[in-house]
């Protein structure tokens, strides 16, 4: 091959490599939305998309964006999860119930961003989701913490919001907004590439 044909092929490739990452910006740029009210939800990245925007981003380039559900693999199999999210735990279930807060506890999964570096690259765009956007957020933070550039918090998880209406016969459940009320796909079936397995 000759060297002006060789400098014509390495521009092509230079062009087609700034494009496709044009596009990944412009895509995320256009789904992102605001800093959520919630300050529990925010982040030190600064990045939020909805379950619907997550979707759609995702929808738009599977090659590159990717969808991270840190919940428990107890919710995950149980509650349902989307069907492409690799579930990798940021809090693990200790199966022992606190009285006061009327839940079963919670522990820092502390593999987590080991797990994560294993799976992703430190500049791959991760949509990060949980049961509501709390948790998400505070694994966002982690990644962020362990170089990660490109985290974004779903802010509405995946079972989304408290109804807060006393009148409506959903209230105190969790039926607004999030990916299992907004339409995207979601699912029961268990994926063994994406089901987290503990060692």
């Amino acid at each position: 091959m000759d060297r002006n044909k060789e400098n014509s092929m390495h521009k092509r490739l230079i062009v087609f490599a700034l494009a496709s990452a044009l596009a990944i910006a412009l895509a995320a740029s256009a789904f992102a939305v605001g800093p959520p009210a919630d300050s529990s939800k925010q982040t030190k990245l600064g990045l939020y998309v909805t379950a619907k925007e997550a979707y759609d981003m995702w929808s738009a380039n599977k090659d590159k964006v990717k969808i991270l559900d840190v919940r428990t693999p107890e919710e995950y199999s149980f509650v349902g999860h989307a069907p492409m999210a690799l579930n990798i735990p940021s809090m693990a279930w200790t199966g022992v119930f606190n009285p006061e807060r009327k839940a079963f506890g919670l522990k820092p999964n502390e593999d987590f961003v080991d797990e994560v570096k294993a799976k992703f690259m430190q500049d791959d765009a991760i949509l990060v989701m949980c049961r509501s956007g709390q948790r998400s957020a505070a694994a966002v933070n982690k990644l962020a913490q362990a170089n990660f550039t490109k985290v974004y918090n779903i802010v509405d998880g995946f079972e989304g919001d408290m109804e807060k209406d006393k009148n409506s016969p959903n209230f105190g459940k969790r039926s607004v907004d999030g990916w299992r009320n907004s339409g995207a796909p979601w699912t029961y079936d268990m994926d063994t590439a994406l089901v987290h397995q503990s060692k």
